[in-house]
């Protein structure tokens, strides 16, 4: 089964309609940080947030896991992952996403890595890459 690359708007408008758990691998308690911005607004619009990053504590009010999986055993099925790490980690990042199935990978502005990427379409994972995941709600959900 291959996933497919989520690029039209109509796609990318039932994608972000249709999820509602979020896990966001590399999210940062800094404020000043895009992902603890893009976070926080996922959150505000109706999402639930799964934040994963190594540091544990809280983000956001939400308890942090260190991976992904750890962020699935504890809150049950992941819709989408939303990444904002370095495209160099996707090669490592895959297999755990994979591993829970998400509907979808969400790779943020800057985040590409042709065979990371190959690799998420081959588990069957539709992808969206290079994009921010709130400029396209903000611009195709109107929030």
């Amino acid at each position: 089964m291959s996933g497919r690359r989520v690029t039209s708007d109509e796609d990318l408008r039932t994608l972000l309609a249709a999820v509602r758990v979020v896990a966001v691998i590399g999210l940062s308690p800094r404020p000043a940080r895009p992902s603890h911005q893009v976070a926080a607004y996922l959150k505000e619009v109706g999402y639930r947030i799964v934040p994963v990053h190594p540091a544990g504590g809280k983000i956001l009010g939400e308890p942090v896991y260190p991976h992904v999986s750890a962020a699935a055993s504890a809150v049950g099925p992941i819709d989408l992952v939303d990444v904002f790490r370095r495209p160099e980690a996707l090669a490592d990042l895959v297999p755990q996403v994979a591993a829970v199935a998400p509907r979808a990978l969400w790779l943020q502005l800057g985040v590409v890595h042709a065979g990371a990427e190959a690799e998420a379409l081959a588990a069957g994972l539709d992808l969206v890459s290079d994009r921010c995941i709130l400029v396209e709600h903000r611009r195709l959900l109107g929030a």
